[in-house]
């Protein structure tokens, strides 16, 4: 892998969650992606499979004591963040590294208005900045993410704004400090259809615009492919392949990601038909199987899938797979 060009790495990340009686077990286990300057990589996979607790590493926003990174390394720019103090992280949270969350109405403070939740990053990280400053540049924000009288929206609070409005704060205030890497943690899965097209839009002239790095988290495989230029599908807490989106899309390989794709509904499909599904379920945390996860849910599994765990592998660093039928 060719460190170079990548403004962060991601090596062999395993994170533990504290489980009642059965102390600490590993939600991820190993996970390892790069993402270059510009670039914008999707994560996938079914709820439980690790997407958020991979963004809420990088952040080093876990709940604590509950969960903690265990070893592996995130390298920004190659400065290990696994490694770095408490006050340097929150010195380059927001200013280098931001997040889009996935529920904008509780991770805006209710009872503080817009323009006084928005000038916090300039406070914490510009603070020559004068209040006349702020206050431009807070309706400059609020005006390239699409909201219309800014300087009166500055003055309301959370709950008078609707959720397409809420989330257009939140990129909003990612945007603040023109971050190098934004962490979108499915950002439009609580907004209708309508909505959800217009903040993928926003995104992309957004990402264009700054030429960030974009983590695009999510379950719905049609918004990762409008959006992403790479994919990495995620399962029982690892990365079980990993694409250009055009190379996933055209020659998906792991049984996994196949089963997904022919999951999703099609304008051709005959009407009233039964919908394709993965049979099975994912496998809990405390009983995680020696092997492959989706074993158990696989049409094509080998007697060593039970067996032992498949390395990612691959021709090249455009496609690969964690599969033992990946040859």
């Amino acid at each position: 892998m060719n460190n170079i060009k990548n403004i962060l790495v991601i090596k062999n990340l395993v994170t533990a969650i504290e489980i009642e009686e059965r102390g600490f077990v590993q939600a991820l286990r190993g996970i390892s992606f790069s993402i270059k300057r510009g670039e914008v990589v999707g994560l996938v996979g079914e709820s439980g499979s690790g997407k958020s607790l991979v963004a809420l590493s990088i952040m080093r926003l876990l709940p604590k004591p509950a969960c903690k990174i265990e070893s592996g390394h995130i390298l920004y720019e190659g400065e290990d963040l696994v490694q770095v103090t408490p006050e340097k992280m929150r010195s380059l949270r927001g200013r280098k590294i931001a997040m889009i969350f996935q529920e904008p109405m509780t991770a805006l403070n209710p009872v503080k208005t817009i323009g006084s939740q928005l000038s916090e990053a300039f406070t914490i990280h510009i603070p020559s900045m004068s209040k006349k400053e702020i206050f431009e540049e807070s309706v400059n924000l609020m005006s390239e993410v699409g909201i219309s009288d800014p300087e009166h929206r500055l003055k309301e609070y959370p709950h008078q704004l609707s959720g397409g409005m809420r989330q257009r704060i939140m990129i909003a205030m990612a945007l603040s400090c023109k971050p190098d890497i934004l962490i979108a943690d499915e950002p439009t899965s609580s907004l209708d259809a309508t909505i959800q097209e217009q903040i993928l839009s926003l995104m992309k002239d957004i990402q264009k615009k700054y030429r960030m790095a974009i983590i695009f988290i999510s379950h719905d495989f049609s918004v990762v492919s409008e959006m992403c230029d790479k994919i990495c599908v995620m399962y029982g807490g690892l990365i079980v392949e990993e694409a250009t989106t055009i190379e996933l899309f055209k020659n998906p390989q792991h049984p996994y990601t196949k089963g997904l794709l022919k999951a999703i509904p099609r304008l051709e499909s005959v009407p009233k038909s039964q919908m394709n599904t993965i049979e099975g379920v994912v496998p809990s945390l405390i009983d995680m199987p020696l092997g492959c996860p989706f074993a158990n849910r696989c049409s094509v599994v080998l007697k060593e899938c039970y067996e032992k765990l498949p390395e990612m592998s691959g021709s090249d660093d455009a496609h690969e797979v964690r599969c033992f039928n990946w040859r």
